[in-house]
């Protein structure tokens, strides 16, 4: 299935590098226990950024579920015993976060039994937004709010949670910024708290063994505050974003919360 508008533009070369590496995987040091509870890490050869995005406690003290959503980077090098992991984990959708320039790079490999969606985040984003965050940066994230076609791909993901007999996988290029987002999004609405959220995000510095102000491939908070800070300017707060701008309702949230929390 595909699932996305139309890019207006032709994206430069340099996107795809500002994404992430094209190649291989990024082998980290597993991060402290104190960060993530549990070693969240798929562990896989060929697929960076790899993780379980359940094991977290909500304020209202339910879990998210573990082994029901997985966030990763680009599939395009995938080893086969990769996708086998990923079919014994009951994958049964991939959501491809990216644009048309960077699936046309590195096509993705989709797991046996998954379907595979198409929710491109930025691809509508305008030029001057597309060339001046090539490397991370504010303006990138406020764009995942206000940029045509990025609050439906993130609903979309969200929906597919809801609506999936199995584990759903989503995932950018180097899964860390587009992901970032849309995991901070699914933590937060599931009542997860925003030191925890950050936590999260912040945990792809370790995984893709970023060095300090390495903007390729780590990432910063003030990127991430910029978001919630555009949901909360667009919107007014993050509740009318997720029902205003993902356009999810009361019941939507609740079969997210009703699937995800323990």
């Amino acid at each position: 299935m595909t699932r996305s508008l139309r890019t207006p533009i032709a994206l430069a070369a340099g996107l795809a590098v500002a994404f992430g590496p094209m190649t291989g995987a990024a082998l980290a040091e597993p991060p402290a226990a104190s960060a993530v509870a549990f070693d969240r890490s798929l562990n896989l050869q060929g697929v960076q950024n790899a993780r379980d995005i359940g094991g977290y406690q909500t304020s209202t003290g339910k879990t998210v579920r573990t082994g029901l959503v997985y966030r990763t980077g680009q599939l395009n090098n995938a080893t086969p015993a990769d996708l086998a992991d990923l079919t014994g984990r009951q994958v049964r959708v991939v959501d491809d976060l990216r644009t048309v320039y960077e699936r046309a790079l590195g096509p993705d490999k989709v797991p046996a039994g998954a379907t595979a969606n198409w929710d491109d985040v930025i691809g509508q984003a305008p030029p001057e937004v597309l060339a001046s965050t090539l490397t991370g940066g504010d303006s990138l994230y406020r764009a995942f709010i206000t940029a045509p076609g990025a609050n439906q791909a993130v609903a979309s993901v969200l929906r597919d949670i809801i609506n999936t007999d199995g584990a759903v996988l989503f995932h950018c290029t180097a899964g860390k910024d587009r992901t970032g987002w849309t995991a901070a999004v699914l933590l937060t609405v599931l009542g997860v708290d925003r030191d925890t959220v950050n936590q999260d995000y912040l945990l792809s510095n370790q995984y893709r063994n970023a060095k300090p102000n390495d903007t390729i491939n780590g990432v910063q908070q003030p990127w991430l505050d910029a978001a919630f800070d555009q949901a909360n300017q667009t919107y007014g707060n993050f509740d009318n974003y997720v029902h205003e701008g993902l356009k999810l309702s009361d019941g939507d949230i609740a079969a997210l919360k009703a699937e995800l929390l323990a």
